[in-house]
């Protein structure tokens, strides 16, 4: 049974990526004429292009050295790293994300930095703190759906729906998590490394820490808004403040729906083409944008993250367990 939910899951994510590259297909058939891609490299080289490009990559490690940051907070009451670690650590989980849908082998990378004994622990405070993250974009998203609603057709109502749905959930979700972490922590801990006799712990989000935390996920993603505005600018210099809503719902919708990484460039592609259809803006404009904004945060960040792992001489044992 768990066998065939498993291929059925990966199915779904593959039909997802398929159906991507199919939009994309029939989106940017009349978009690919030689004219247009000539003006689109003439933007892209031309020096405000080639400045709001490096921009973009010079706020790489600001945007990680925050998340950086935030894992060192959240994980400092079960075990103090210095940021440093906790950097290398945030790197080689970017880097070993792309491994599963959903970048759920992320943690693995992540929890090898720190001692055995508290893996278990560290593991479920990578997941809550991911939501801090995820709660912002999705509050955001659902700011912009209240001003563009009217705007979407009867074709793409399904997926406003679909992640305003899925968005709620995680914002409940998260709310749990952070009222009952102390049982989240100590259940699952145990769970984990198949041991009944780990001790509990009192972990407590106090009000200080959630405000870090929520403060420096808002000033995060200003530092992707920031990013993805300065690429699309980069083939599109005529943007207007009307695209700010776009850009928003863009992230939600990112988010919310799952990714393969090998089809993930595709599908945000193809998200974009249905949220930004209106805004007069070229569609290979948009899926080259798309594209490049997973280039600067996830490639190139892998990039550092794998050289990270290869120089490290790590004990892979995930979870301590008592004799």
């Amino acid at each position: 049974m768990k066998h065939r939910k498993k291929i059925l899951s990966i199915l779904i994510k593959l039909l997802i990526g398929v159906f991507s590259f199919v939009i994309i297909y029939i989106r940017l058939k009349s978009d690919l004429s030689g004219e247009k891609l000539n003006l689109l490299a003439q933007s892209a080289f031309s020096g405000t292009g080639i400045l709001c490009f490096m921009v973009c990559l010079c706020l790489i490690p600001f945007n990680w050295g925050i998340e950086a940051y935030k894992w060192k907070l959240i994980t400092a009451p079960i075990q103090h790293v210095s940021y440093k670690t906790a950097t290398k650590s945030v790197y080689s989980g970017v880097c070993l994300g792309n491994l599963a849908p959903g970048r759920a082998t992320e943690f693995v990378a992540k929890i090898i930095f720190f001692k055995i004994e508290n893996r278990p622990k560290i593991t479920v405070l990578h997941f809550v703190g991911g939501m801090f993250q995820l709660s912002i974009t999705i509050i955001a998203g659902f700011i912009a759906l209240l001003f563009e609603l009217r705007h979407f057709n009867s074709d793409s109502l399904w997926m406003t729906y679909l992640t305003s749905a899925i968005g709620l959930i995680l914002l409940v979700i998260l709310s749990l998590c952070i009222y009952r972490i102390n049982d989240l922590l100590n259940f699952i801990s145990k769970k984990i490394s198949k041991n009944s006799e780990v001790e509990d712990f009192n972990y407590k989000f106090s009000f200080s820490l959630l405000g870090k935390l929520f403060g420096f996920s808002l000033i995060r993603y200003g530092v992707f808004f920031t990013q993805f505005f300065l690429l699309i600018f980069l083939f599109h210099p005529h943007l207007t403040a009307a695209i700010v809503p776009n850009i928003l719902l863009y992230f939600l919708i990112t988010t919310t729906i799952p990714m393969i990484s090998v089809l993930e460039a595709a599908i945000r592609a193809a998200i974009a083409l249905v949220v930004f259809k209106d805004s007069g803006i070229s569609e290979t404009a948009l899926a080259l944008s798309s594209a490049l904004i997973w280039l600067v945060n996830i490639i190139i960040p892998s990039i550092f993250g794998y050289v990270i792992l290869l120089r490290q001489n790590f004990n892979f044992k995930l979870f301590g367990t008592k004799k």
